[in-house]
Formats: C-alpha cells, structure tokens, sequence
C-alpha cells in the first residue's frame, strides 16, 4: 500500500515540500479524526511523528552544547512533536507546523528547566538565566563591553539582587568533560570537533518553516512593507513615501500585520 510518506519529502529544502508536507500532514490529521478504530488511529498518529521528525530534530540540534546528551535532547523533541500531533486542532486558523515549533521548543527547554540541573535552584533563577543569556549579547553590542549586573538588571526591570543570584548560579547545568572521547572518533577529545560557533542556520530554517505559510496569506502591499522594512531596511517614513501614504500609517499597518503574524504563530490551546 502506498502510503501518505511514500510521496512527501521528509526533508524539506524548499517552499513547495515544506508546502506539502503540511498538506499532507493535515490530510492524516483529517482521516485520524474521522476514524473510529483505534489501530487506525494510533497509525495515522506515528504517520505524522515520522512525516515531521526532521523539524524536531533540528530543534533539538539547535540546543546542543547545552550540557544535555545529544540523544536525550531528541527524546525530549520527539515528545514535543508527538504531543503537538496529539493537541493540534484542525479549526485552528494556524497551521500544524506554526503550532509543533512551539510545542518542541517548549518541551525542550522545560527539560532544561526542570530536569538538567546538577544542583536545584529556584525556578524563577532559572527563568531569570535564560532572560539574561537572551538579552546579554544586545547589551554587549551596545555598550561595546561586558554589561555589569546593575545594568542588566536596569534594562530588564528587575532588581539587581535577582539578577546577581541567577548570574552566580551558573554553570549548575550538567556539564560534559571536553576530554571526553568523541563518539565519532576514539582518538579526538570533544574539544577537538566541538564547533565554534552557534550554527546560525538552524534559527534561520524554523523561522522559514514557521512564516512561510502565514506570509503567504498577505497581501501584496502588506509583503512589500515587510520587504522593505526587516530586508531592505529603510525607514517608515521611506516606506510611505514609496507607497504613497504617511508615516504614521506605515506604523500602523507594521504592527497590525505583527499582531497577526503573533497571533498565528501562537500555540493554539491543547483540546479539551
């Protein structure tokens, strides 16, 4: 029997399979929910988890290095992906995949949160680490140095003892020996194939994967304000006198359009 992933790419590098593979995502979704017969059900159910299985992988790639075992960390993404197929509502103005990225992402870094930690600290400690390590590059950019806690508790609103707390709780997460050997290769240490730098593709595919279809509902005056504000980088006021309206108007349209997109990219609430 030919079945629904004998047709559709797994691996998606382009538009038109990202396109696919949501469509027939949802075709399997659409004959889960018609189906009565639990077999059926459950089969139609791994069939999506397998159909989407690259998108938490590379989730789970994105957050390597962390102090968390490689293969744990995809366990944890595979547990995302299973419960955002479980959850997903087929009403739902988002599409599957703007509601399994954020459902993986989650799941992930609760696992972080709750269960990587070599000594136990306050959720909220936590919490306030992964706000700073967010934050701190922007800081660093622009104040051509390393921020002191003072000014980082200033520009995210909060005291300075809490920020003074989460910055010397770190390093509680596991931590994994750079001398260890690496797996692909006995002879090399971790240190020796750890890579650099962050792999900056990764962000760059789930934001494609993510706003490719909520973009394509946008008109053409909408894409082009889009086009010219986060690519070309030109003003409001360039904007507007390129379409022929006010700055002010340009400004309006840009966050309403920001609304929406946020809007659909939100997670949409697991069924009842």
């Amino acid at each position: 029997m030919v079945t629904t992933l004998d047709r559709v790419p797994t691996q998606c590098a382009t538009a038109a399979d990202r396109a696919a593979r949501e469509a027939a995502t949802r075709e399997l979704l659409e004959r889960r929910a018609a189906s009565t017969d639990d077999e059926e059900r459950q089969q139609l159910l791994e069939e999506v988890v397998e159909l989407n299985i690259e998108m938490a992988r590379g989730i789970a790639r994105r957050f390597r290095g962390r102090g968390a075992e490689a293969d744990d960390l995809e366990q944890v993404a595979y547990l995302g992906l299973v419960k955002a197929a479980h959850h997903y509502r087929l009403d739902a103005d988002t599409p599957f995949i703007g509601f399994a990225i954020p459902t993986i992402r989650g799941e992930v870094k609760r696992y972080f949160r709750d269960c990587a930690w070599t000594v136990r600290i306050p959720r909220r400690l936590q919490e306030m680490q992964g706000t700073i390590a967010a934050k701190l590059p922007y800081l660093e950019q622009l104040l051509n140095r390393e921020p002191t806690p003072a000014e980082i508790a200033d520009h995210l609103g909060v005291e300075l003892s809490e920020v003074e707390q989460a910055l010397a709780a770190k390093g509680c997460f596991n931590v994994l020996s750079l001398d260890r050997p690496a797996e692909a290769d006995a002879d090399l240490t971790l240190a020796d194939v750890v890579a650099d730098d962050d792999d900056a593709t990764i962000d760059q595919l789930e934001a494609v994967d993510m706003l490719q279809p909520v973009l394509a509902d946008l008109g053409e005056r909408e894409r082009r304000i889009l086009q010219l504000r986060f690519v070309e980088g030109w003003t409001q006021s360039e904007i507007g006198a390129d379409i022929g309206v006010s700055q002010m108007q340009v400004s309006r349209v840009l966050r309403r359009i920001l609304d929406d997109l946020r809007d659909k990219l939100s997670p949409v609430p697991a069924a009842a």
